[in-house]
């Protein structure tokens, strides 16, 4: 919607852009972005413009009397809106948000059938770094009487107001929800507002989302990061991360609980770095009285549950012999634990919740072609579900689930862009690397049927605390559609598969994580499915430090590098922690001694006989610009041929349709170009 409710949030949010400690700019003219009307595709027919374009739904939630549905959609370039449908008339509408080039709205929720509190990121400059931050706005279904819900920066405020809160309970649904805030004194200041609040730091208040009023549940505690509440309006754990003087933090991290009608705080665990595997609580359950944590079983991570009645006993819930749980699958407002999730060859959930069990069963039968199934939100009652299905070959599709007459209606599709194009099967397959380990990975082959002699990539995944998974990669399957087979390694170093597996990390073990990551471009050719002159590497953020570092082990492998905002001197990324509260873990993580000068591709551009393709966005929070800067000028000045690309205004994803489509067009071009005649 384009009237008055979405000007007065517009004008609401440009406002406090301004105003805050860290003001986002608004764009060079100040105008809205414009959009893409849903379902179209955009002018050009070309693959690139395809894959290029973001995810149509970007996160989805289910009004709790089940009329409405809000969905982050992105808009033309890189610009977001919130989309509203009205589920009863079958309309859609959209607040136009911005342009992206000021807050851009990631995540709603409903406070109520009639408010939705959504969450807005931005990227701006603060002293002399780029930081990013978080605000919090409430309005109506229509997009009405917009409320900013976060605490706004006074002048004298002691720190800056980066993260200033989060919805930790939306309660039953009456317009009230439990905040964790950030709360941020005056300097000289005995009172920080009507609650007299003085003190620093995380705290919980209940807050009306139509009003602002807000009553104090929790003071706030300098080093906490994250208050858990139970479900029934209860804040019952509470996590802490302990800093120096300096404001660094020391490595540890603190969880505390509170015994059902106690007030007092008891020890629940306290995990320190290079220390044992202890209890890490994941959610609680009040009408359980217990909670979810995650330890250690045989090197994997296993689920837990905790009484939480001040004996501590835990009992296993879920473990796997050979990964590692990945997470819980929740339902309904008060958040309730209804199975555990984990990855094998696939994400797959195991539901505890006998109702949930049967119905994910029969969503599995309804939906043979998208296994990749979840619910992704439920009415008050769970009478209505958001039910989410895709696949490799299917980039996916949301639904709407009503349990009375067990109808599945399709409500939109995660990429309409992509309707009709032909993707590329992944399929799970295992190499074996130098020392004889097999190490598993995702190979995807080019629709129609070509198997052998193929132009190929290798992709190392980023993180490198990450894994891929299968089912449907927009990156993937554009080089896929393009002709290429791509083979995904999940090099030593990933996560998912144990601490064995997981070694010290793809920095400090980089020589391992490297040599599974060529050892996988020597098995494409050695099974014929690469042409070994058409092989190359594309690779983002870590993955494109993956990309690089290759070529310095083994210059003759790869034929053309393609990196993604990649890391290339692990001394810098040291040096861009500097100031940041986790110096000292991003220290911990890459190491020291002769590993920074061995790991840095930067440092070893002489190595190389492959040209390299660099991409980077000037603001970059993950990965600074600077690290694609010194990798193409140390090529260049070594005479090799390297070519830098950087988008001006964007972060580490490249969140904007039009540059994704230009890198993607390039990258072809580059490598194609770098094959042509051998």
């Amino acid at each position: 919607m384009r009237g008055k409710a979405g000007a007065a949030l517009c004008a609401l949010l440009a406002g406090l852009a301004g105003h805050a400690a860290m003001a986002a700019p608004l764009g060079t003219d100040g105008a809205p972005a414009a959009t893409t009307p849903a379902g179209t595709t955009p002018a050009t027919s070309d693959l690139a413009s395809r894959f290029g374009a973001r995810e149509h739904v970007g996160q989805i939630s289910l009004a709790p009397d089940g009329a409405h549905i809000a969905y982050i959609s992105a808009t033309l370039g890189r610009g977001s809106a919130v989309r509203l449908i009205d589920v009863a008339k079958q309309r859609e509408e959209m607040v136009d948000l911005g342009n992206g080039e000021r807050l851009t709205p990631s995540s709603c929720g409903w406070a109520s059938s009639a408010r939705l509190i959504c969450k807005f990121h931005g990227v701006a400059d603060y002293l002399d770094k780029r930081v990013g931050f978080s605000r919090l706005f409430a309005f109506d279904a229509d997009g009405g009487h917009p409320l900013y819900l976060g605490r706004k920066s006074r002048i004298g405020a002691t720190r800056l107001n980066q993260f200033d809160g989060d919805v930790i309970d939306w309660r039953g649904g009456d317009g009230w929800v439990l905040m964790q805030r950030d709360f941020i004194p005056e300097r000289g200041d005995s009172g920080f507002n009507a609650s007299s609040v003085s003190r620093d730091g995380l705290g919980v208040e209940l807050v009306d989302s139509s009003t602002g009023k807000a009553q104090l549940i929790e003071r706030p505690v300098s080093d906490a990061e994250d208050w858990l509440a139970d479900g029934q309006g209860h804040i019952r754990v509470r996590e802490t991360m302990p800093r120096r003087e300096d404001g660094e933090l020391k490595g540890d991290t603190v969880y505390s609980y509170r015994p059902t009608g106690q007030t007092a705080w008891k020890p629940f665990s306290t995990a320190r770095q290079d220390g044992p595997s202890v209890l890490e609580p994941l959610a609680v359950d009040g009408t359980r009285d217990m909670a979810f944590a995650t330890q250690r079983l045989d090197g994997r991570l296993a689920l837990y549950s905790v009484a939480l009645d001040g004996s501590m006993k835990a009992s296993l819930v879920w473990s796997n012999p050979e990964v590692d749980v990945g997470g819980i699958a929740r339902i309904g407002r008060h958040g309730r634990v209804i199975g555990a999730t984990y990855v094998t060859d696939r994400r797959q959930t195991d539901y505890f919740d006998p109702e949930y069990k049967t119905l994910a069963a029969k969503l599995a039968k309804a939906l043979p072609k998208a296994p990749l199934i979840g619910l992704v939100g439920a009415t008050a009652d769970e009478s209505r579900l958001l039910v989410y299905a895709g696949s490799d070959v299917d980039p996916g599709m949301y639904y709407l689930y009503t349990k009375a007459r067990r109808t599945l209606d399709p409500l939109i599709a995660a990429r309409p862009e992509l309707e009709g194009v032909p993707l590329g099967q992944m399929t799970s397959v295992k190499f074996p690397a130098a020392d004889g380990t097999m190490v598993p990975g995702y190979l995807t082959l080019p629709p129609g049927g070509a198997t052998k002699g193929l132009r190929a990539i290798v992709m190392p995944h980023g993180g490198p605390a990450y894994r891929d998974e299968w089912g449907f990669d927009w990156l993937v399957q554009f080089f896929a559609a393009s002709g290429y087979a791509v083979l995904q390694p999940q090099f030593r170093g990933s996560t998912g598969y144990g601490d064995a597996w997981f070694a010290n990390n793809g920095f400090r073990s980089w020589e391992l994580a490297i040599g599974d990551v060529s050892d996988a471009g020597r098995w494409l050719v050695k099974q014929g499915i690469a042409d070994p002159a058409k092989l190359g590497i594309v690779g983002w953020s870590y993955g494109g430090y993956a990309a690089l570092q290759s070529n310095v082990v083994d210059p003759d492998l790869f034929k053309a590098v393609v990196a993604i905002a990649p890391v290339t001197d692990l001394g810098r990324t040291k040096q861009e922690a500097e100031g940041f509260s986790n110096r000292a873990m991003v220290e911990r993580q890459i190491g020291s001694g002769e590993n920074i000068g061995k790991g840095s591709p930067a440092r070893h551009a002489d190595r190389f006989k492959a040209p390299v393709l660099l991409f980077h966005g000037d603001r970059d929070l993950n990965v600074g610009v600077g690290q694609s800067r010194l990798m193409d000028k140390r090529l260049r000045g070594a005479g090799k041929a390297s070519t830098l690309v950087v988008f001006e205004g964007l972060d580490h994803q490249l969140d904007d349709e039009r540059a994704r489509a230009e890198m993607l067009r390039q990258s072809d071009a580059f490598l194609r170009a770098a094959f042509a005649g051998k």
